[in-house]
């Protein structure tokens, strides 16, 4: 929005046509989304306040939750308001690609949103029933897998039809351009071709599969903003390096036009996720919800498939990553246990994985910020695979 003005106001005042600089755009986005947030978060807090939409905190859990009982909870529309208007005023609305990832972070927030009314308004424990939001993350996730595995290798949304048209004519034989291929990192030559349905697969997986991620870690004060922060910014890095065709050539990565401007929207969420950050600190003034953090899984995962970065995400989401399995594990070998043995048996005291080392009289700080800590190093090891390769 502001940069149709700017580019119209460059025609006559050459000092405007700085604007058209994605680093600079990226850079005021960070900071509308933060300003945005730090404005609006009292507001948002008091009136949660005054509906009285507040936290039910699970009984079975660590004992030192029970006192957040009644903390302000859907507080991801903070977050959804900050990355939606700072991306919608700096970023390039002509842009495919900006679209897609918008119009997945709201899709996914709306899921969020409707399952935490209902948790906290309709007071429904349950909220919405499993199967119902696994088909709504399937529809959105399938829907953008299924754009995604034609637009990703071409140039323009009229080519992404083109291929679409060419591969149905082909009796679905045709393969996707090398770009969409799965890269591997750390190597200079070795990507795997997956074709239409294995492209679409695979970014159906790590769309959900990271909206759910991001959704199961968010289960202590500031313990899932932060690591989206630091995850969001690294992809800002791949995307803008993925846009630039000098810089993808020398990096020997793909070069995906239109990805750069993913960059402004990275920073977008780097602004609104400290923003929010300073609310949900410990001891947490609002939580993040459903809304936030479905929505925040929901973005990274596109973004990643976008820059074709999916192995560097499950890097740098390694906490995501390792709160998830924590879950699968102590669920499958409790109903294994069971059926064996007549008695469920875990294998962490309490799961996901940050709730262990609480039950075992870690302090939620100290969780909090160890994880951080981890997923800092992460972070820097999946920028590495810039240059190492």
């Amino acid at each position: 929005m502001l940069l149709a003005l700017a580019q119209w106001l460059a025609q006559d005042i050459r000092a405007f046509s700085v604007f058209n600089y994605i680093t600079l755009r990226a850079v005021l986005a960070t900071l509308t989304a933060l300003l945005i947030g730090l404005l609006f978060g009292p507001l948002l807090i008091r009136k949660l306040l005054e509906l009285k939409i507040g936290q039910a905190v699970r009984q079975d859990g660590p004992q030192t939750h029970l006192a957040k009982s009644g903390t302000p909870t859907m507080g991801g529309a903070l977050l959804l308001i900050g990355i939606g208007a700072s991306t919608l005023l700096w970023s390039d609305l002509s842009n495919r690609f900006v679209w897609v990832v918008l119009l997945v972070t709201l899709g996914f927030g709306w899921i969020g949103w409707v399952d935490d009314y209902r948790k906290v308004v309709h007071k429904d424990p349950r909220g919405m029933a499993a199967r119902e939001k696994y088909f709504w993350q399937s529809l959105i996730g399938i829907v953008a897998a299924v754009y995604l595995a034609f637009a990703v290798p071409a140039q323009s949304n009229a080519q992404a039809l083109d291929l679409f048209v060419n591969w149905v004519m082909s009796g679905f034989a045709i393969d996707l351009p090398p770009k969409a291929d799965l890269i591997v990192p750390f190597f200079k030559n070795i990507a795997y071709p997956l074709g239409v349905f294995g492209f679409i697969g695979l970014t159906y997986f790590v769309i959900v599969g990271t909206s759910n991620a991001v959704n199961l870690t968010d289960g202590a004060d500031g313990l899932a903003i932060l690591p989206s922060v630091l995850v969001g910014s690294a992809l800002g890095v791949f995307a803008y390096v993925s846009g630039n065709a000098v810089f993808s050539k020398y990096l020997l990565i793909p070069f995906i036009p239109g990805a750069g401007e993913l960059t402004v929207f990275c920073g977008a969420i780097a602004g609104a996720g400290l923003a929010f950050l300073w609310f949900n600190a410990y001891p947490a003034q609002v939580f993040m919800g459903d809304v936030g953090a479905l929505a925040l899984g929901g973005a990274l995962g596109t973004i990643a498939v976008i820059v074709r970065q999916e192995i560097v995400l499950f890097i740098m989401g390694g906490v995501f990553v390792a709160e998830t399995v924590s879950v699968m594990m102590q669920v499958a070998y409790f109903k294994y246990t069971k059926r064996r043995y007549g008695e469920g048996r875990r294998i962490f005291r309490m799961a996901p994985l940050h709730h262990h080392f609480e039950v075992g009289g870690v302090k939620e700080s100290q969780v909090v910020v160890r994880f951080w800590i981890v997923t800092m190093m992460l972070v820097l090891f999946g920028l590495s695979t810039l240059k190492l390769r």
